[in-house]
């Protein structure tokens, strides 16, 4: 005789359901649900949730979503200390800190544990009988702050423990990091949209954690590392930290499956140095190895020296920081008209690259940091690419008369008074005559994204627009009337000027995409504006939606449809649109309308290397015109990456992943509709692919 579920019962059934599906996805990378049976279960369990409160357990995956605002974090003293580590920064040192151990010790020989130094913020995460009960950041290394609810959002944190062998109370550390991927992509999304770009993964993590309101917290992709136990009560843990990190795995807590365990400082060192060649193809930021004593009684005979271990150090690599003279701080106008600071310094070399220029980000920034036009400032590239400036330095002296920055009121371009964004910190020249602003919209008119015009870039856009040879983005397409005056220009020939019209006539037939992206419009990338010319067709339609047809697109909110609607309704806007048509502009989406039961609609697709039969926008555009999806990284979200020859980091992460890996025949194969059997495909060289 069947029986009923009671609510209780089901409950409980889900939340292990659910919980196990999380740990296989975002821990093993092993998908047991679909996304689809994922968010049904977890909408039933949430209902059940609402008609019974009572059943909320601190291991609910519907916690995951946030919880109410906070107005403060509370303090948490931590019961054993989150010390700090000592650096070596070459063999001398690391040789110096092993012997100071074993002469302590007074011991020959002691195993090494060694472990990426991931640079992200520390936690201590408390389990209760297994299940998530507090959660705190380092703070001073003896009192942080509570954020049990933030980290409750973060799905590699397992809100209930696997395993009968876990201690009654005890408390894992990690480290919580920004994925570099995430971040490129989130700052990319800015860029498009106007917005000022966040500085670096780290500090992006740091603010993400320290939302009052944990459901911002939820909707940043952060992910973290478990290393350690710092205290376990009412059971035992192992006394190895090699064997530590496995007990974490076990339990069910993600580890950087990079630690290894070695028998002398020679190994380590080796092992140290190969950290170099793999460190480019990690999505998360490091800067050096932990090397820890690897048996724990050994740890607790070693002790400490104030607040660091001498069981451990971090082997640091060379410093990507420098500290150099900030000459002066300059503005320049982005094509949204946005006031952007950047520092001239004094050649300094940071991190290999010589560096006299550096991103302030905003005037708001810039006085958060104190840093004024004179002071000796701390350097640095973010994510080891973009210079900024975080500070001044520690031996930095003022004159008396020092004052902090501001933005002048006028734009340093045409001279009409800026105005400060009321939502953001930006500050803008809103003069649509402006010509800074213009000579940058030309640019990206004709950059490779967007029509791909060959020899327009940017110095002969500014030339362009300051000799009033063009005006609006349409008059480039009238030049062809105006040869003389092109070949009256500084270093224009006959044969420059021809090439330059040619490619301006080829440019004309480029896809609706591109154009649209190409117009300038706040917010919109390269992706949107696919969308939006797949779901328009033409031109005309797009800017005749209203902000409700807009935003009933996936990937399209409030935020953008509005800036696309006012561009859309803008009379000049209107008037260059029409008279791009009249001029033979593309204006018509013709690529098919995506098949409805094609085997990979709705499929994504990373493309990388180099292809025998296509570009990697010919092979981006074949899968979209199947409705699938083409993403210029791979995730765990990947269904597929099409790896070409000389592919690189990407077909690494895809194999790390274990993200399906397609070669170009396999690839053509898909397109067919026929899906090729990848049961024996195993991790292989791209050339092996092919």
């Amino acid at each position: 005789m069947a029986t009923t579920q009671t609510p209780h019962s089901r409950a409980a059934q889900l939340r292990e359901i659910l919980n196990r599906a999380n740990h296989d996805y975002y821990v093993l990378s092993q998908p047991t649900l679909s996304d689809a049976e994922y968010d049904n279960l977890l909408q039933e369990l949430h209902s059940l949730e609402q008609q019974n409160p009572d059943l909320k357990t601190p291991d609910s995956p519907t916690l995951r979503v946030g919880a109410p605002p906070s107005d403060q974090f509370e303090p948490v003293f931590h019961p054993v200390p989150m010390l700090s580590l000592s650096n070596v920064t070459n063999e001398e040192t690391f040789n110096a800190w092993y012997q100071r151990a074993l002469d302590y010790l007074e011991i020959e020989s002691a195993d090494l544990t060694l472990e990426l130094k991931i640079d992200g913020l520390a936690v201590a995460i408390t389990y209760t009988n297994g299940i998530l009960t507090q959660a705190a950041t380092r703070g001073d290394g003896t009192q942080g702050e509570n954020i049990t609810d933030n980290i409750r959002t973060i799905n590699a944190v397992p809100l209930t423990l696997i395993g009968d062998d876990i201690p009654g109370t005890i408390e894992l550390r990690g480290e919580v990091f920004y994925p570099i991927s995430a971040f490129d992509r989130l700052n990319e999304e800015r860029e498009a949209a106007g917005l000022p770009q966040y500085v670096n993964p780290r500090n992006s993590a740091s603010g993400s954690l320290r939302q009052l309101d944990s459901t911002e917290t939820a909707k940043r992709p952060l992910d973290m590392f478990f290393y350690s136990v710092g205290y376990a009560e009412n059971g035992e843990i192992p006394n190895s930290q090699y064997e530590t990190l496995q007990s974490l795995k076990r339990w069910g807590c993600k580890t950087n499956d990079w630690a290894r365990r070695v028998q002398t400082p020679e190994q380590a060192l080796e092992a140290i140095q190969s950290v170099a060649e793999i460190r480019p193809t990690l999505d998360f930021g490091i800067d050096g190895v932990v090397v820890k004593i690897d048996d724990i009684t050994l740890q607790d005979r070693l002790g400490a020296v104030g607040r660091d271990p001498r069981w451990a150090t971090a082997y640091k690599f060379p410093a990507e920081q420098a500290i150099t003279n900030l000459l002066e701080i300059r503005t320049n106008v982005g094509r949204t008209g946005a006031i952007n600071p950047y520092a001239v310094l004094e050649p300094v070399v940071v991190g290999g690259v010589t560096v006299s220029q550096a991103t302030l980000h905003n005037e708001e920034d810039i006085n958060r940091k104190d840093i004024r036009a004179g002071d000796r400032v701390i350097v640095q590239r973010a994510g080891d690419v973009i210079p900024q400036v975080v500070g001044p330095a520690p031996d930095n002296q003022r004159p008396p008369d020092s004052q902090p920055y501001r933005i002048a009121p006028n734009c340093p371009a045409c001279e009409e008074p800026v105005v400060r964004d009321e939502d953001m910190a930006d500050i803008r020249c809103v003069n649509s005559t402006c010509p800074a602003q213009f000579e940058r919209l030309l640019e990206h008119f004709a950059s490779r994204p967007a029509l791909d015009i060959e020899g327009l870039g940017e110095k002969l856009s500014k030339e362009l627009a300051r000799q009033n040879l063009v005006s609006n983005i349409a008059d480039i397409y009238t030049l062809r009337d105006r040869m003389d005056d092109l070949l009256a220009m500084e270093r224009m020939g006959e044969k420059r000027a021809q090439n330059l019209i040619d490619a301006i006539e080829q440019s004309k037939s480029q896809p609706l995409p591109r154009l649209i992206f190409g117009l300038g419009i706040i917010g919109i990338g390269s992706e949107i504006a696919d969308t939006l010319s797949r779901e328009f067709r033409n031109l005309p339609n797009l800017l005749a939606a209203d902000e409700e047809q807009l935003t009933a697109i996936e990937g399209i909110g409030p935020i953008l449809a509005r800036s696309i609607h006012e561009w859309a309704n803008h009379e000049p806007n209107i008037a260059l649109a029409n008279r791009l048509i009249e001029l033979g502009v593309n204006t018509e989406d013709d690529s098919p309308e995506p098949a409805a039961d094609h085997p990979i609609k709705g499929l994504t697709f990373v493309i990388t290397g180099k292809l025998e039969t296509f570009s990697r926008t010919e092979a981006a555009n074949a899968v979209k015109a199947l409705g699938a999806k083409a993403t210029g990284s791979v995730s765990k979200n990947t269904d597929y990456l099409v790896a070409g020859a000389d592919a690189g980091s990407k077909l690494d992460r895809a194999n790390r992943l274990n993200v399906p890996v397609l070669n170009e025949d396999q690839f053509k194969q898909i397109l067919q509709g026929q899906i090729p059997d990848l049961a024996e495909t195993t991790e292989q060289e791209p050339a092996q692919l092919l």
